[in-house]
């Protein structure tokens, strides 16, 4: 028996890599000689970089940044296994998790860090990026990633304006004079799975602005500053992108790869499952079990387990998950692909728990949903 483990992390507890090899070894249990094909997914966020790294067998590079408040950081990108893509993950130098809870604000959070790593990865003559945005802390636009490949905003006397989305009401007037040549002859594909805008009620700011700490104010002065940003871009680049599906995505990060790269925006498990090969290798499996932390209604809008079950469906290949916690509106992902559903708690456990002995509740759960497998297989031969 051939089963394909297509996991995404369960966040906050274990990576994907690391629910891949907990999910393995609870077959193991009960299939001790099933052929497991471990292929660790991400939908554009947290975990995108390690998962196409290991599924391609590539490699990891650490280096300093400029982070969202304007320190410095080490950050990471990776290099996939064909030599010639790059992968990276904006939360890795422009992430909210890098900003302390106290510290939250919009206003002067900079995605410099994030041009930063394209820039390393152009110097390193790669013709391909993949780019993540999911998990910024961010509200400026992409104006700090643009800053990074050598595009200058300045104000109305001509002097360049300071980091973060704030400084965006100021801006006068756009230099493309010195923008990163290399960007041009460059294929940037954008893992990004909103549709926002850039502005607006429905915009980056409204929509994520307080979840970065923005206030009421603060989200009117942003969305403003947006606008002009926008505006200012627009004369100059001769693109009018504020109103693309998901160019309010990572605090309208979206809408400056657009105004700035040949980007396209395409939804994050359907990069990651093109990369790594997902189609041709389903292909050949008799099961696939995917999963993530919580599978609740929103996972049925696009999140990676739906994105490997709709793919796997087309061959008719059953496809189970396995969650951490199961929320409202579970059973809508059954709608979409998937054939089955299981819980890693096995009974009342805290949150806290859960997440300390998530390795081994995947395994345990994993272990469970396979005797399952088994006694269906059971009952069949006996039809």
């Amino acid at each position: 028996m051939r089963i394909i483990v297509a996991p995404d992390s369960f966040k906050g507890s274990v990576s994907a890599v690391g629910t891949a090899n907990a999910m393995e070894k609870g077959i193991k249990e009960v299939f001790p000689d099933a052929e497991v094909i471990k292929l660790p997914i991400a939908d554009g966020g947290e975990g995108t970089v390690e998962a196409l790294v290991t599924a391609t067998n590539g490699q990891v590079i650490y280096q300093k940044v400029v982070g969202p408040l304007g320190d410095s950081i080490e950050a990471y990108w990776g290099i996939l296994g064909d030599g010639e893509t790059a992968v990276i993950e904006m939360a890795a130098a422009s992430g909210l998790p890098l900003v302390p809870k106290e510290m939250k604000n919009p206003r002067i959070t900079t995605t410099y860090g994030t041009g930063e790593l394209i820039k390393a990865a152009l110097d390193k003559g790669l013709g391909k990026i993949i780019i993540g945005i999911g998990g910024s802390a961010t509200n400026d636009g992409g104006c700090g990633m643009a800053q990074a490949l050598g595009v200058k905003f300045l104000n109305k006397d001509g002097q360049e304006l300071t980091y973060g989305g704030a400084a965006l009401a100021q801006l006068d007037h756009v230099d493309l004079s010195s923008l990163d040549v290399r960007l041009a002859e460059t294929t940037i594909m954008v893992a990004c799975d909103v549709d926002n805008p850039l502005c607006g009620p429905k915009g980056a700011t409204a929509v994520y602005g307080p979840q970065k700490g923005a206030t009421p104010e603060m989200v009117t002065e942003l969305d403003a500053a947006l606008k002009n940003f926008a505006s200012k871009v627009q004369k100059v680049t001769g693109k009018d992108v504020a109103e693309c599906p998901g160019a309010g995505a990572a605090g309208g990060l979206g809408a400056g790869l657009l105004f700035f790269t040949n980007a396209k925006l395409r939804p994050g498990v359907e990069i990651v499952l093109t990369t790594t090969g997902f189609e041709s290798l389903v292909k050949t499996a008799q099961l696939v079990i995917t999963g993530e932390g919580r599978t609740d209604f929103q996972t049925a809008f696009g999140k990676a387990p739906v994105g490997v079950a709709k793919l796997a469906k087309k061959y008719n290949i059953p496809t189970l998950c396995i969650a951490g916690g199961l929320g409202q509106g579970h059973e809508d992902v059954l709608q979409h692909g998937i054939d089955g559903l299981m819980s890693t708690v096995p009974g009342p456990m805290s949150l806290d728990e859960c997440i300390e002995c998530g390795a081994a509740l995947i395994t345990k759960g994993t272990a469970r949903l396979c005797r399952m497998v088994k006694v269906g297989m059971e009952i069949e031969r006996r039809i």
